[in-house]
């Protein structure tokens, strides 16, 4: 709804939130979710507030609702209660977007500046899935600036964009031996006018609420990330000579790989000769 002080949400859909009771099946607790859906561009992180009832959305068979998840419902509601009031840019704007990544989810908001404040535009929010929850950090924040500029595909078109951001997201990006998605969202982000700039101090609340968390989140998942481990022997006889290898993933599963030889090898260093 567009007012003169900016655009707020429909109070309507907000009160039937407000109304609900506890859901007591899949089929409410669907409901919720397709609700909070409808209001999510005005939901600081709504994939993280309702995290809890995607899970059980998981769990067809198994519905439980949680003392998690009657906390987050009910801190939906007290969110909902104070819903931010969001800008909408005008023509001749640099629109700036910050983003934040956890183990589970991904998250942004878009800003424009006025009067040396930045006020929330669009927040933007997803839940990973299996495979995208295994990303390392660094590319779960690109993913969260590529799921970004699709949805806000006519913003990212009509203005610059410069994305707020103390990682290496820029030089990640543009590594030509990156891996294939990110050498694929580079070339989709590189139809937009974007640019990389330092996160600096932000004075508006709706914001500082959603940077604070930024950082601690993203080390945290930095710190937590176990290694891949690798192992190698090597044999010698008389009909010949080979290696095994052995990967071991962070999840402790492992990859055996066996490699013949077409030359004699020897695992003495007198024998070793140095690569020309």
């Amino acid at each position: 709804m567009v007012t003169q002080r900016g655009i707020e949400a429909n109070l309507d859909k907000i009160k039937v939130i407000l109304d609900m009771g506890p859901p007591t099946n899949i089929n409410e607790v669907q409901r919720l979710t397709g609700r909070i859906a409808a209001l999510s561009r005005f939901i600081l992180k709504s994939a993280e507030k309702g995290l809890p009832f995607f899970k059980i959305l998981r769990k067809v068979k198994n519905f439980e609702w949680t003392k998690e998840c009657q906390q987050a419902f009910e801190d939906l509601k007290t969110y909902l209660e104070k819903l931010p009031l969001l800008n909408k840019p005008i023509p001749g704007d640099t629109l700036y977007l910050y983003i934040s990544s956890t183990s589970q989810a991904i998250s942004s908001v878009l800003v424009r500046e006025e009067e040396g404040n930045h006020t929330p535009i669009y927040y933007v929010s997803k839940v990973l899935n299996g495979v995208e929850g295994r990303y390392p950090p660094i590319e779960k924040m690109a993913l969260a600036l590529v799921i970004t500029a699709r949805k806000l595909h006519p913003y990212f078109l009509s203005y610059p964009t410069g994305v707020k951001t103390n990682t290496p997201l820029k030089q990640v990006l543009g590594k030509p031996e990156a891996s294939g998605r990110l050498v694929k969202w580079a070339i989709e982000l590189s139809e937009s006018d974007i640019s990389y700039l330092p996160r600096t101090t932000i004075k508006a609340q709706a914001l500082t609420d959603f940077v604070s968390k930024i950082t601690g989140t993203t080390q945290e998942e930095v710190s937590k990330e176990r290694p891949w481990l690798l192992h190698v022997d090597g044999s010698s006889t008389t009909q010949g000579s080979g290696a095994g290898v052995v990967l071991t993933t962070p999840q402790g599963d492992d990859m055996e790989f066996a490699i013949k030889f077409d030359f004699k090898a020897s695992n003495t260093k007198s024998s070793m000769k140095p690569w020309s």
